[in-house]
């Protein structure tokens, strides 16, 4: 492939990827000193090691930031982007936010990138058995690439188990209420691979708020009461006070508590 062509497509690309399109005979040497030559001329930038973004042209080198998904994507192949991340890549996130988050089998320091942060998380632990480790989880499409990202259903879930990376609890309801549709069947299915008694009141409580967005039977409320927690919980942990819901068995904030607001949908 030349090298041009090659940049077009891989706005941002790992070193094995370089090697595997662009030094078939040469080997990775060869492919190194490619790279340099383009990193000396200011066509390429280092994202970190072994990973490269390319500069777009008439766009000065101390300018250009590397986009934070590309270049997760790059530095972990494998990875499932979660929380806000999956928010954003799914078209709803309320707020823009320099947090990205995804799940990998291989762990690493955060990456930091002219003020956005990277985050490699591992594998919830009731995620990491059959047959949960990839449920609800999809491909998107994203500048040209296919990312992975978990869907609606778990983004909703982990986003409650995890206030704190999806940008709290008033980011995640009116992002989360902004899906086009949820698949209730999955999202109970999640919930009995976390099987925790919080995450099964949280998804009730919200399913209760957007019960004619998500067309949420009373079957289906009845059925995640039968989970809910014996001693009251907090909705948010980290604040207490709030509204106590008997049905739920959950204390939720005031600023939560309001009526979906009609262009939600």
């Amino acid at each position: 492939m030349k090298t041009a062509d090659f940049f077009n497509t891989h706005p941002v690309f790992s070193l094995n990827q370089a090697e595997k399109f662009l030094g078939p005979t040469g080997g990775r040497s060869a492919t190194l000193e490619r790279l340099k030559y383009h990193l000396k001329a200011g066509r390429l930038k280092p994202v970190t090691r072994g990973v490269y973004a390319v500069v777009p042209p008439g766009i000065p080198l101390e300018e250009f930031q590397a986009d934070p998904f590309l270049a997760a994507a790059a530095v972990r192949s494998d990875g499932i982007f979660s929380h806000h991340s999956a928010l954003e890549l799914l078209g709803v996130a309320h707020s823009v936010w320099q947090q990205y988050t995804l799940y990998t089998k291989r762990r690493r320091r955060p990456l930091r990138l002219d003020g956005a942060e990277i985050h490699f998380l591992d594998f919830p632990d009731p995620m990491r058995r059959e047959p949960c480790v990839k449920m609800g989880t999809r491909r998107v499409e994203y500048r040209g690439k296919l990312l992975q990202v978990t869907g609606p259903e778990r983004t909703l879930v982990e986003g409650f188990r995890g206030l704190k990376r999806v940008g709290g609890l008033s980011e995640l309801v009116e992002s989360a209420g902004g899906f086009s549709v949820l698949d209730l069947d999955l999202l109970q299915e999640i919930l009995h691979c976390y099987d925790t008694a919080n995450l099964w009141a949280a998804a009730g409580w919200f399913l209760e708020r957007f019960r004619e967005s998500f067309h949420v039977s009373q079957g289906i409320l009845d059925l995640l009461t039968l989970h809910v927690p014996r001693a009251p919980q907090y909705l948010d942990r980290n604040r207490r006070g709030g509204v106590w819901l008997k049905r739920w068995n959950l204390f939720v904030p005031k600023t939560v508590m309001g009526e979906p607001d009609e262009h939600q949908h």
